[in-house]
């Protein structure tokens, strides 16, 4: 079993390289429904729709195109690669719409800026 270190990551808007990622986060669900009969001892449930949404997390850096991209509202796709962005390593892409930005500014940090968005369509999961 491979494992990785999270240094490997890259995160892309489009074809760009976000700069100054510091973590990422994807999550992925799915809808269940219930079809238990009423005879049933116990509960069974139907998978239905999915959905993914996620977090990126940053060093505030103004500069950077691909950063400068991510506004709330606007429509981005995006390549996650939790290992890296050489041959082999698994990617996931995708498209979505930005739900919320925050900038943290503290006396003693780096500022920081977090991206929320929300997938629309499917994830698609694949090697680079």
């Amino acid at each position: 079993m491979a494992t990785h270190h999270g240094k490997e990551g890259v995160v892309k808007a489009g074809s760009n390289v976000v700069g100054e990622v510091g973590s990422f986060t994807l999550e992925t669900s799915a809808d269940v429904v219930e079809d238990t009969q009423l005879s049933d001892a116990t509960k069974s449930f139907l998978a239905g729709r999915t959905s993914f949404s996620g977090t990126l997390e940053m060093h505030y850096d103004e500069t950077d195109t691909a950063q400068e991209t991510l506004t709330v509202g606007s429509s981005i796709s995006f390549t996650l690669l939790p290992e890296g962005n050489t041959s082999g390593d698994q990617s996931f892409a995708g498209s979505g719409i930005i739900t919320g930005m925050s900038i943290n500014n503290a006396m003693d940090a780096v500022v920081s800026r977090s991206v929320t968005f929300q997938g629309t369509g499917a994830l698609a999961k694949s090697t680079v």
